[in-house]
């Protein structure tokens, strides 16, 4: 026997076809007060999309701690092998919006939410393990870059590349984009990052700091640009079909979880600074520390609850794992959470895709949408201190240890030196191969096309510091490609 439908408010309906109205004509009857409730809900069944990462897929699955850490921390989650919790993915898009195309040439994100004992522990990252830029300054300023021009409103290579140009640490990330491994084949067969520096501190209160890796287990497969464009004529979904094939066929995708560590007061012995965003650590001198699997096995039943409503913020650590002196870090910590008071509401945590499942003591008072009960179980104890014994109190065995830091307050120049160059130079020297470099030239040489001349010859400049073999191949490309037709995504005069 099927359920009976009842409004929102548990009463039952009537009926779900037909209005009230004051004849069989018509006209309706405001009191249909169901009718407008439908209507209404209608109106307000889309949240604004995420300013950037704004399409997403995501699973629900399990970590599961198979190495011994408890030397560098002291969370709960890694107290022994073997240790398990919950975990919820979302693997986006950075630049397109909700209707991007799965498979276009962007970075991907990279975010897993733990449900750990002692609370929710986030890992916002990427798929690769460095950023653009290395100061938060920049951030907004970039992200306009990806998105659409006030005039035209079309993406806008000239402004991507006249950024870049004046950024040019972010040669780093530009080679990985319009490398091989700009197109992913879905995120099942990607690397996941933290990228930034994190910290983790033990029992014993010593700090080390780390970097976290998720090595995929399923093959390395990425997209050729020809590749890509036959899929997006196909299907704009592709990402999405894939994970939901995967997991229908019980083919789970799985990483391994490594850390990169470095102890507390060794990054002052660093040829470069370690909090740096455009940089990695070299794995010679900091191999990867093998701690856990991951497994992803678990398609949500409500796309939008759990993924959509998935609020991830670089805030939400649990004790024995930090954050470092990385500015960009710092600005994130802010910047991520607010993004989800203004998205989803100020109780955004209290959703289901977001709610801890350790136990949850606080005193936030009220506000929009306070659908929970949250007088801490003492309707009395509405603040702190207070007397009641019953009443939430702070934890100080969890407090971190100090983080030596600067003692000045200043404003570092933005310098650009030889140190920015030498780790693009060598993936591309090093680590790509005579055809991956061929199809970087060409990668890139499409993307700027568009460009002035101006920004084509900053950016050469550019390229001409990473290595001059760089520059003339994507030179060379440019000038055998075949002529685009006139754009108007060039610069915009203002009117006379």
């Amino acid at each position: 026997m099927s359920k009976r439908q009842t409004t929102s408010a548990g009463a039952p309906v009537p009926t779900n076809e037909t209005s009230r109205t004051a004849g069989p004509r018509g006209p309706l009857l405001l009191e249909d007060y169901q009718l407008i409730e439908k209507l209404a809900h209608q109106n307000r069944e889309r949240i604004p999309e995420r300013a950037v990462h704004a399409k997403g897929w995501g699973l629900q699955g399990t970590l599961t701690v198979t190495h011994d850490i408890t030397k560098y921390t002291r969370a709960a989650l890694f107290s022994k092998v073997g240790n398990t919790c919950d975990v919820l993915s979302r693997w986006s898009t950075v630049a397109g919006e909700l209707g991007a195309a799965d498979a276009e040439r962007d970075v991907r994100g990279f975010s897993l939410k733990f449900y750990t004992e002692e609370g929710n522990w986030d890992m916002v990252g990427n798929n690769t393990p460095i950023f653009f830029v290395r100061d938060a300054y920049k951030f907004p300023d970039f992200i306009r870059t990806q998105k659409r021009h006030p005039k035209t409103n079309m993406r806008s290579p000239e402004a991507m590349f006249d950024f870049w140009a004046g950024q040019p640490e972010s040669v780093h990330q530009v080679t990985i984009l319009m490398s091989d491994r700009g197109i992913p084949k879905n995120p099942a067969h990607m690397h996941g990052y933290g990228s930034h520096t994190f910290s983790m501190w033990n029992d014993a209160g010593e700090r080390h700091w780390v970097k976290f890796h998720f090595r995929c287990q399923q093959p390395i497969e990425n997209y050729t640009n020809e590749e890509a464009k036959k899929i997006i004529g196909e299907t704009r979904e592709s990402f999405q079909e894939d994970l939901w094939n995967m997991v229908s066929e019980g083919k789970y995708p799985k990483w391994k979880l490594f850390i990169q560590v470095m102890k507390e007061g060794e990054e002052d012995k660093f040829p470069f600074n370690p909090f740096d965003l455009t940089k990695v650590w070299p794995h010679a001198d900091y191999p990867l520390i093998e701690v856990g699997e991951l497994e992803m096995h678990t398609i949500p039943e409500n796309y939008f609850q759990m993924v959509e409503n998935a609020a991830y913020s670089p805030s939400n650590v649990v004790p024995g794992i930090g954050f470092s002196p990385d500015k960009m870090l710092q600005a994130r910590i802010f910047s991520y959470a607010d993004a989800h008071r203004y998205r989803l509401g100020t109780h955004y945590e209290a959703l289901p895709a977001n709610a801890p499942k350790a136990p949850v003591a606080h005193y936030h008072k009220d506000g929009a949408m306070r659908f929970f009960r949250n007088d801490t179980g003492n309707f009395n104890a509405y603040y702190e201190p207070n007397q009641y014994e019953d009443a939430p109190r702070p934890d100080p065995s969890v407090m971190e240890p100090p983080m030596r830091i600067d003692a000045e307050a200043y404003r570092h120049p933005q310098e650009v030196t030889d140190d920015d160059f030498v780790q693009p130079r060598a993936l591309y020297k090093e680590v790509l191969s005579d055809e991956g470099r061929t199809r970087l030239h060409q990668n890139m040489a499409g993307a700027m096309a568009p460009c002035s001349d101006s920004v084509k010859e900053r950016w050469y400049a550019v390229l001409e510091r990473v290595h001059p073999d760089y520059a003339k191949g994507v030179r060379d490309a440019a000038e055998s490609a075949p002529a685009l037709p006139v754009t108007p995504d060039t610069p915009i005069k203002a009117a006379e």
